[in-house]
This record gives structure tokens, sequence and C-alpha cells, in this order.
């Protein structure tokens, strides 16, 4: 089950377990482990601080984003949304804590397999209660998360709808149009849609927003988003090339 999600900057669970561990991921690894470790220590002083609880899930899903294996990663995702859950029982309006948990259902989603499916829909339920309570959150994080969820979600036997994920998509586009995030999603399904014209549209977005990046998203927290931005706009533009040129 692969999701979108927002954390140290990644809107997409396209982590691999398995991948080298590199200089920028060993960065990466032990500011979440830091981070992560404090959110802990905080939530274990203010139990009933629904704050503290949702931002203990938030690092939980960040640091699960560099879980070695399934055991590790459900581990923390079950410890978020423990969290979140102790959280909506204090304040059901909290945005966060429908969104965090919406997030570490995915994390756990992704130690499944067919077990994964019951999920969604609370995953759904969660993601829609964010976003009607708060639907800038995250960069517009709950249509974004809608849009992943319906756009990787099989359409049998699941969730998984071209037009819901347009209409998440382009919306979390729009709330949040400086997120290059919002935009890379948006461009990667119209490259799979085969829709040339909107496709060309979002690259040339996504070219004129590439100088602001480093300044708008500067610092260690985003340092492995901005990477993984600058991949993923690379390897779009070669494989949208063939369409474009048609």
């Amino acid at each position: 089950m692969i999701l979108l999600a927002t954390g140290l900057g990644f809107a997409t669970l396209r982590g691999d377990a398995a991948e080298p561990e590199t200089t920028e991921r060993l960065r990466g690894v032990n500011r979440a482990q830091q981070i992560f470790a404090a959110a802990q220590k905080r939530f274990a002083r203010e139990p009933t601080n629904p704050v503290a609880a949702w931002e203990f899930a938030r690092t939980g899903f960040e640091r699960a984003e560099f879980a070695t294996n399934n055991a590790e990663r459900a581990a923390l995702a079950v410890q978020g949304i423990d969290a979140c859950r102790q959280a909506l029982a204090r304040d059901a309006k909290l945005a966060p804590a429908h969104f965090y948990l919406g997030m570490n259902l995915g994390q756990l989603a992704r130690t499944k397999l067919l077990g994964a499916l019951p999920m969604v829909g609370e995953m759904e339920r969660a993601f829609k209660t964010a976003a009607t309570l708060d639907e800038q959150f995250n960069h517009a994080g709950p249509d974004r998360c809608l849009g992943l969820l319906y756009f990787e979600a099989p359409a049998i036997g699941s969730v998984g709808s071209r037009v819901k994920a347009r209409k998440h998509l382009e919306r979390a586009a729009e709330l949040a149009p400086e997120f290059p995030e919002n935009r890379l999603n948006l461009a990667e399904a119209y490259l799979k849609w085969r829709e040339k014209k909107p496709l060309q549209h979002e690259l040339d977005d996504l070219q004129r927003l590439g100088p602001t990046v480093p300044e708008k998203f500067a610092g260690p927290d985003w340092e492995m988003a901005r990477a993984d931005w600058s991949r993923r706009e690379k390897k779009l533009r070669v494989n949208s090339e063939a369409l474009l040129k048609r």
C-alpha cells in the first residue's frame, strides 16, 4: 500500500527499506530519531495533552519512514494510531490528530497484504474529517492524501477512483500551489492518465517553482524532501518526453 504522506516534507510513502545507506539517508534517520525521542518524552510527561499526542504521532510516522523492516514500521505506526485516538477522545475536532491517524494507518497498511484493505475505509474517513476541519493543514495535506489514496488504491474491491483522485489532487494544488509535492503528485497522475496539456502545465509550474524551493523549504527538516522532489521531477520530465512530443 503506497500512500501519500507529509512529515519532514515527505508527501509520499515511496521509501524502500532496502535502499542503500547513503549519507543523506543516514542524516535523515538520525534527525528523525532525535525528533521522535523528544516528542516521545514530551508525550510521556503530558499524556493528556492532545497537541503532544498528535505531535508524537507525527514524529512516529516520520521515524517509520526509515524503518528497516515491517515489525519496526508496524510498532511505530501502532503507537501513532493509539496517540491520535487518545487525542481525539479529548478533542474530536482536532484536525492534525485525524490527519496523523490516517497517516499512521497508512504506515501500518504498508506492513500488510490483504490485511491492508480493511484499513482503507478508516484512512479515508480520517483524511475527509481532517479536510473538513482544516483543509489547509500541512500544505493541503488532507486533500493530498485523499487524492493519492484514490489514485493508488485498486478500483475493484477498494476505493480507487480516477474521478476522486483528480478532484483531490487538483484541490491540493489549488490550496497550496507553492508546495512542490502537490504539483509533482498531480503531474505524475496526468502522466499516468496520458493527459498532455495539463501535464505540460504542471511541468511549467514546477519549473517556475524551482528557484523558490531552497528558500521556502530551507533547513535540515526539508533536506530529504528537497532531494526527493528533485529526483522525481527529473524522472517525470524524462518519462514525459515521448507523450509531450506527440
